[in-house]
């Protein structure tokens, strides 16, 4: 079956936003069997999107809208679907519930304009939002299928996962499917990796490799056409384990939306370990990403920022002399960040960090320089980088470096 994605945002075309929708729906729907043929981003303008709907009804069987649905004047999509199908919007109860019960629990008046967000298609199915107020729908015409979608991603992704897969398989049943699993690997870029399984990637059919390269990481996703879910799934581990014999050492989970901090965490709870960090060159940052994983408070008690040299003396007590001799960035330094925060904080584990950002050298350090150290029952390791980047890319791979070498740890239990 035929499908395509129409994008509506006028921001999307000035470029204040990027349209990533398209390629997370892309995915998804090829996972459910659909063809994607054609991405289409039009402006908030109706007549735009009219002539773009003519053109999506004479060549596709699904139709998916993203971006539109809220209250304020641009938000024209449902308006202009439901003019074109011929139908008119009436209010959706369970969404118009959860709009009034939203602005009663946060004590503010509703404006009129809010009611928009609860209004459906005659004769279509509300899609919940879980995350947001503005109701999806689901339209079947007599030729062509629409499917609207929320533009922010944090509402179309759950949105799309509980509501929208469940309800496509359910009304379109493929004779085929395809599965897909995607591998995640830190340590190796995208050039090496490819490489490693070029003959794979090469003479591949059924199943396929892609690889995708990721901010500071690269993806595998491993895609196969079957018939019968039991056998697409042994060809899959058939296939990974090829590629686990060939770059396992570097592969750290599974999953799309998966991430190096959401493994370690995992591993700390399964394990009961807690963790904690002092931060120089990174200035927060892994704790920051430590703090995006939901239940992070289980083992992470909180950490130290100590970007100066003062605050390092002040708040771990790194002694006035060592700092003299070797300098901030250094192993000894590092270690013994490591080794204070974990004894003030009483944790199993702590990490440290500290380097040369840049854009200026530093005690005779190249912009680049990283040191980081983990600390544990065991004793303390550290590890000296030097990352070629720029300012922000260097606090980036500096943290996820941080994360894989706790990951190493625990995975070891402790030793490296």
């Amino acid at each position: 079956m035929k499908a395509e994605i129409i994008a509506v945002g006028t921001e999307l075309l000035l470029g204040q936003v990027v349209n990533s929708n398209a390629t997370f729906l892309s995915e998804e729907l090829a996972g459910l069997g659909f063809e994607v043929y054609y991405h289409t981003v039009v402006g908030d303008n109706p007549e735009r999107l009219e002539t773009v709907l003519d053109l999506a009804d004479s060549r596709s069987e699904l139709v998916v809208l993203c971006g539109g649905l809220g209250p304020t004047e641009d938000d024209l999509t449902k308006q202009v679907v439901a003019k074109h199908v011929g139908k008119e919007l009436i209010r959706d109860e369970a969404g118009y519930q959860k709009l009034q019960a939203f602005f009663a629990k946060r004590e503010q008046p509703m404006t009129e304009n809010n009611l928009l967000q609860a209004l459906i298609i005659d004769g279509g199915q509300a899609l919940a939002n879980r995350t947001g107020l503005a109701v999806g729908i689901f339209y079947q015409a007599p030729s062509v299928n629409y499917l609207l979608l929320p533009g922010p991603p944090n509402e179309l992704k759950p949105m799309v996962y509980e509501q929208a897969v469940p309800l496509l398989k359910e009304q379109f049943i493929q004779e085929e499917q395809l599965i897909s699993r995607v591998l995640r690997f830190y340590g190796i870029g995208e050039s090496r990796l490819v490489t490693e399984l070029k003959e794979l990637i090469e003479e591949q059919t059924n199943p396929t490799v892609a690889p995708y390269a990721k901010p500071n990481e690269v993806t595998l996703r491993l895609t196969v056409k079957c018939k019968i879910e039991a056998i697409g799934q042994q060809q899959l581990d058939e296939l990974e384990q090829v590629i686990m014999n060939r770059v396992g050492e570097f592969f750290y989970g599974y999953g799309e939306t998966n991430s190096l901090a959401n493994v370690v965490v995992d591993l700390l709870k399964q394990q009961q370990k807690t963790i904690t960090a002092a931060e120089s060159l990174t200035a927060g940052l892994f704790q920051a990403t430590l703090g995006d994983v939901p239940g992070v408070s289980a083992v992470f008690p909180g950490g130290f920022v100590t970007y100066s040299k003062e605050m390092k003396q002040a708040l771990l007590g790194i002694d006035e002399e060592l700092l003299h001799t070797y300098g901030t960035v250094s192993k000894e330094c590092v270690e013994a960040m490591a080794q204070q925060a974990r004894q003030r904080a009483q944790t199993d584990y702590a990490v440290a960090f500290s380097g040369v950002a840049g854009p200026e050298e530093i005690e005779g350090q190249e912009v680049g320089t990283v040191w980081i150290a983990l600390a544990s029952k065991e004793g303390t390791y550290s590890i000296r980088k030097v990352i070629p980047r720029d300012r922000a890319a260097i606090r980036r791979n500096a943290v996820m470096d941080g994360l894989n070498i706790v990951r190493k740890a625990l995975l070891k239990h402790g030793t490296l």
